[in-house]
């Protein structure tokens, strides 16, 4: 059952959540832009100062293969430095569970998880990672990560304002991502976070006695920071192996809320920030339904599917109180839900509920979101990916009518169609290779076993979210192993980077054009015809693309009765 008197609480969240998105999007295209902002005169000096001891001449503008090799170099670099720190952080301070350096292919995958943007988890993050490690290698990569990717988006949308071949410069960019959006709004959501009593403290454990047997340790640490920046970045990656779902992180509805505000903030102001860079108020609304749309049907289909449990049901077990498995007790399943969906669609791989206990209808409508990936997507990258689709349906509803393929007086050829199809076909040979490698030669483990059709989800589930730099999991799947870590850190980094590579390509190439004035033959953008056949268009590349896999998985596990 739906507890009806928590969905007022949704539903004012969501609205809140798109107000505040409108400020916030508003104030980024100022900063990105060039234009003065209320932070100018405390981050200015901050910037100079990184800038210099960068060596970056930030008046230097940047082609895309330039903004590319600065991207790579710069995450490449940051990625090695915590590689070696977590092979070496049984020699380093602040190890008070004196947590071993990790194996080497765990290490890759870890470094690699936090660089894309990933944070996927084959470890016990409280008890196997030191509070040095943690504070100096993975939460300045979640820092890194998600404003490398507002770089990129940023990037993208420079290319159609120019003309010179520019999209901006990287060092700045990724600067200015971090003083002006990601650090600002982090201590906020710190600070709120705190009074709302999670944990925030460097001191790593704190000894309890319970009523019965000896002392225990209970992990501490800077929860409410990490927490913050996890949910604002779509980091994802938990303090805690819980994650949401973890009293110590989310101990409340209060902070329940507060985490999905913040994990939906910055993407949901994208298109509002492309709006106004673009000068063109309307240009951002097809887009902002778009993503909206998707988002609320696949919220409504996750409660359709989890209210109730049709394999209790059989049992004659009553779900009067809600759901009864996988699902968090503290929190009503609107909240729960807005939780999950907001989290999944959003990129950030934070979890409030055990994924692999949910019904089979409510996983396919995880997938789902990311085999989209920009509904709305991460931070930056997702409305890249969404405008990729723009592009794409933009070339073929002007085939289709016979009018030109122009999008904001640029012309869309073949060299943007090229890369946009690298993207959209990449994802599922990132997703479907190492899957069916997996399972041709027994490389996939479980525990519990379950039925087949759960399992080929799993190992879906697994390499979808590394692909999608989401970061979730299913949880039966066995992927400390040998193979996982290294398949899982080829997927993350092509998942993560061939999409860059490609938005930065069509950046480059739109700031090569002049513009054109708009002719008869132009499709116009920004009617509510052309945000249908948006819709539309998402929904049915999407489902050519996946739902072969689909029917494999989370549709036959529920026509077999595998709960």
């Amino acid at each position: 059952m739906i507890a009806i008197s928590t969905l007022p609480d949704v539903i004012v969240l969501i609205i809140l959540g798109l107000v505040s998105a409108a400020i916030v999007g508003r104030y980024m295209a100022k900063v990105f832009v060039g234009r003065p902002t209320f932070l100018d005169p405390v981050m200015r000096p901050v910037e100079s100062a990184l800038l210099r001891l960068m060596g970056v001449d930030a008046s230097r503008q940047m082609r895309w293969k330039e903004y590319a090799v600065a991207l790579l170099v710069l995450n490449a670099t940051a990625t090695v430095f915590v590689f070696v720190l977590l092979l070496l952080q049984g020699y380093l301070p602040l190890n008070y569970w004196n947590a071993p350096g990790m194996n080497w292919d765990l290490a890759v995958h870890t470094a690699l998880s936090f660089d894309t943007n990933t944070d996927f988890q084959h470890y016990t993050p409280e008890l196997q990672t030191s509070l040095f490690s943690s504070l100096f290698g993975l939460m300045m990569m979640m820092f890194l990560s998600a404003a490398s990717g507002i770089s990129v988006g940023v990037a993208l949308i420079r290319g159609f304002l120019r003309k010179d071949g520019t999209i901006g410069n990287f060092y700045l960019d990724v600067t200015q991502a971090f003083t002006r959006v990601l650090l600002p709004i982090s201590i906020l959501g710190a600070l709120m976070l705190i009074l709302a009593g999670v944990p925030q403290t460097l001191a790593q454990s704190v000894n309890i006695v319970p009523l019965a047997g000896p002392a225990q340790g209970i992990p501490l640490g800077p929860v409410a920071a990490w927490d913050s920046i996890e949910w604002l970045g779509s980091n994802g990656g938990g303090f805690y192996a819980a994650n949401g779902a973890s009293p110590l992180q989310n101990p409340s509805a209060i902070t329940n809320l507060i985490a999905i505000f913040l994990m939906l903030i910055i993407p949901f102001s994208a298109p509002f920030m492309f709006s106004r860079m673009v000068r063109k108020e309307g240009e951002g609304r097809p887009l902002l339904i778009a993503a909206l749309t998707i988002f609320l049907v696949a919220i409504l289909l996750f409660l359709y599917f989890e209210s109730y449990n049709p394999f209790l049901m059989s049992t004659g077990i009553s779900q009067a109180g809600g759901p009864l498995v996988g699902a968090e007790q503290r929190f009503t399943l609107p909240e729960s839900a807005l939780f999950q969906i907001a989290s999944v669609y959003g990129n950030v791989g934070s979890t409030s509920m055990s994924i692999g206990a949910l019904t089979p209808g409510a996983q396919a409508d995880l997938l789902w979101g990311m085999f989209i990936q920009g509904a709305p997507g991460g931070d930056g990258t997702g409305f890249g990916l969404l405008l990729i689709n723009t592009l794409l349906a933009i070339f073929v509803g002007g085939l289709m009518v016979g009018r030109t393929p122009e999008y904001l007086g640029k012309k869309i050829g073949k060299y943007e169609m090229r890369w946009s199809t690298v993207v959209i076909l990449s994802h599922p040979f990132a997703i479907l290779i190492p899957t069916a490698v997996a399972f041709i030669f027994g490389l996939a483990q479980f525990s519990p076993a379950g039925l087949p059709s759960h399992q080929f989800t799993a190992v879906l589930y697994e390499f979808t979210s590394e692909s999608a730099n989401n970061g979730s999991s299913m949880g039966s799947l066995i992927d400390n192993t040998l193979y996982f870590n290294l398949a899982g850190a080829v997927v993350m980094t092509v998942g993560r980077y061939l999409p860059m590579i490609a938005m930065l390509a069509i950046g480059g190439t739109l700031a090569s054009q002049s513009p054109l004035p708009p002719g008869p033959g132009t499709i116009k953008t920004d009617s509510s015809t052309f945000t249908v056949f948006l819709i539309l268009f998402i929904t049915i590349v999407t489902g050519l693309l996946f739902l072969p896999v689909l029917v494999m998985g989370p549709f036959a596990q529920g026509l077999l009765g595998g709960g």
